[in-house]
């Protein structure tokens, strides 16, 4: 069993900077991947960013060049560094853990909301 708690959410103006947190407890040598999803009002549930425990990073491609996934593992926390926020990056962003096998975890979600 893994649990996620993330942090960092807030309101931040277009153009701003903002980074989330997630730290895991529990069983986190058998999580295999670490990610970052974000879900808006209406919208299904989407990939931003995601970081391999035996290395590699992936972003989608609208956040490419704007936001950076980093970890610490001595913290087993994960980060999303945002730069240059739009108004459409406004959504809940969830952190993801998926184990080597079973069914992925997912923390309760934080808010962030570009707007002037």
């Amino acid at each position: 069993q893994v649990h996620l708690v993330e942090s960092g959410g807030g309101l931040v103006q277009p153009g701003g900077t903002l980074t989330l947190s997630c730290t895991a407890s529990g069983n986190v040598d058998e999580i295999g991947i670490m990610a970052w999803y974000r879900q808006s009002p209406g919208n299904q549930r989407d990939l931003v960013a995601r970081i391999f425990a035996r290395g590699g990073i992936d972003y989608v491609d609208s956040v490419k060049g704007r936001f950076t996934i980093s970890r610490d593992e001595g913290k087993n926390t994960i980060y999303l560094h945002m730069g240059s926020l739009k108004p459409e990056d406004t959504a809940m962003y969830y952190c993801h853990a998926a184990p080597y096998s079973g069914a992925p975890y997912w923390g309760q979600g934080t808010q962030v909301t570009v707007s002037s």
